[in-house]
């Protein structure tokens, strides 16, 4: 059995380059504002830089200077590659293979060191690991609720219903936190951008959190994420939700 924090958030998203890293350092700063000790985990990062000593994801960097610099660095990130690849294929581009069960264990440090972990995939929910294995996996195993990062542009829509639905089918269910819709770019004429969280919240079964503006520090809603945490949508909630409607 996984040794883990008993709290925490899985971050996620529709697809690659749609604000996840962005989205999950402000959450980590409202957690940390609140009190909590947070602790960051990003199991694995391909497309790294070089700082001419050592790989070094961004994303990990941004995570861990959001939450205070807990442990070091390579705690937050302990897998890191430099090929633009899913993680398995960066990997063995660099001449290694990737240890899924690695990606697990990492998470383990954390476990006496913070009050909630926050955990960014990378990608989607179908993102490969490995040959046979997805972050899907990933979250399920870790059981935290996945918060789901849409991009606020045309097909926002159909975008976030897929990936909560695909939550909702992966084995039995991952659980979920609900969505945050993320204006990754400022206004271009786009209309669905006023439009998509009504149309989204009418229509899943996983709230729509907030909506973070272009380049915002602060999300349109005050949102207790510990809560969040504490209490996500269970698969008992998503079948008393069908059966009512």
């Amino acid at each position: 059995m996984l040794n883990k924090p008993p709290h925490g958030l899985f971050i996620t998203g529709t697809d690659t380059e749609v604000g996840k890293t962005y989205v999950a350092t402000l959450i980590v700063k409202e957690l940390v504002a609140a009190g909590h000790r947070v602790g960051v985990y990003k199991p694995v990062a391909s497309d790294c830089v070089s700082d001419g000593r050592q790989l070094v994801s961004e994303d990990a960097v941004a995570l861990w200077e959001a939450a205070g610099r807990p442990l070091s660095l390579d705690f937050v990130c302990p897998n890191r590659y430099q090929a633009p690849l899913a993680p398995h294929l960066s990997a063995r581009h660099a001449g290694r293979e990737l240890d899924t069960e690695s990606m697990r264990k990492g998470l383990e440090i954390w476990t006496d060191e913070c009050d909630i972990v926050v955990v960014e995939g990378a990608g989607g929910l179908m993102s490969p690991i490995s040959d046979d294995e997805y972050f899907a996996d990933l979250a399920y195993d870790f059981g935290y609720p996945s918060v789901v990062v849409t991009p606020n542009v045309i097909g926002a829509i159909n975008q976030c219903l897929s990936a909560l639905i695909t939550a909702t089918c992966f084995r039995d269910g991952i659980p979920l936190a609900g969505s945050v819709l993320n204006d990754a770019r400022s206004f271009d004429g786009d209309i669905s951008m006023e439009s998509n969280r009504e149309q989204i919240a009418s229509r899943a079964m996983a709230p729509v959190i907030s909506r973070l503006r272009y380049e915002g520090e602060k999300f349109d809603d005050d949102i207790d994420w510990m809560e969040i945490a504490k209490n996500p949508v269970t698969q008992e909630a998503r079948e008393v939700d069908i059966a009512a409607n």
